[in-house]
């Protein structure tokens, strides 16, 4: 007769989640928190926007329209025993769905736009990191510089390794790409240099 295994420790976490440095669950679970303090922070007419998007975004809702224009087609005709109340081409039915496309519209614009903010931040955070990463690297290559200079060993002459040492700036980066996209702008047909030449 085969043992049957014991049930996972509660306390191991590693019954539970893969085998990730602390620091990467750390910040899984700050992103987790964070996400669900943004949606909790909500206000209600953001949480009724979202739920009608959700909902409108469904393929319930696609049954729920091709039912209900069903209904109210076969009525309109006659084909349910009751008296027409739209007949063909039925103007009630267009001005309903009408107003139901502007109200939904509205409702997804709106939780558009809070998606669009969160995904601003997210943006934000990513591009303070990304400034942060790039400093302490330069850094740490003008550390090692000094480092190599200080233990008497020869500089490589490799002008690459030069410029990474450059502390950059994102506005002389922000600028250069739009040196270039105006040079594109202005003659699209020129052949673009390729990463090796």
């Amino acid at each position: 007769m085969a043992k049957v295994p014991p049930p996972p420790d509660p306390a191991d976490k590693s019954a539970e989640t893969p085998a990730l440095a602390d620091v990467i669950e750390r910040n899984i679970r700050t992103v987790a928190r964070q996400h669900l303090e943004a949606r909790q922070n909500r206000g209600v007419s953001e949480r009724i926007a979202d739920a009608i998007t959700t909902f409108s975004g469904r393929m319930p809702f696609v049954y729920l329209h091709v039912a209900w224009f069903a209904l109210w087609i076969l009525a309109n005709t006659g084909h349910l025993g009751v008296p027409a109340f739209d007949p063909f081409p039925y103007g009630l039915l267009t001005m309903i769905v009408s107003l139901e496309a502007i109200f939904l519209s509205t409702f997804v614009l709106i939780s558009q736009n809070r998606l669009s903010e969160d995904a601003d931040r997210r943006a934000h955070l990513d591009l303070q990191i990304g400034l942060l990463t790039e400093h302490e690297l330069t850094r740490a290559l003008q550390m090692l510089d000094a480092v190599q200079d200080k233990l008497g060993i020869e500089n490589d002459a490799d002008t690459e390794l030069a410029q990474l040492e450059m502390e950059t700036r994102p506005e002389d980066v922000l600028a250069e790409i739009q040196r270039v996209a105006r040079q594109v702008r202005a003659n699209p047909k020129r052949p673009r240099p390729t990463a090796r030449g």
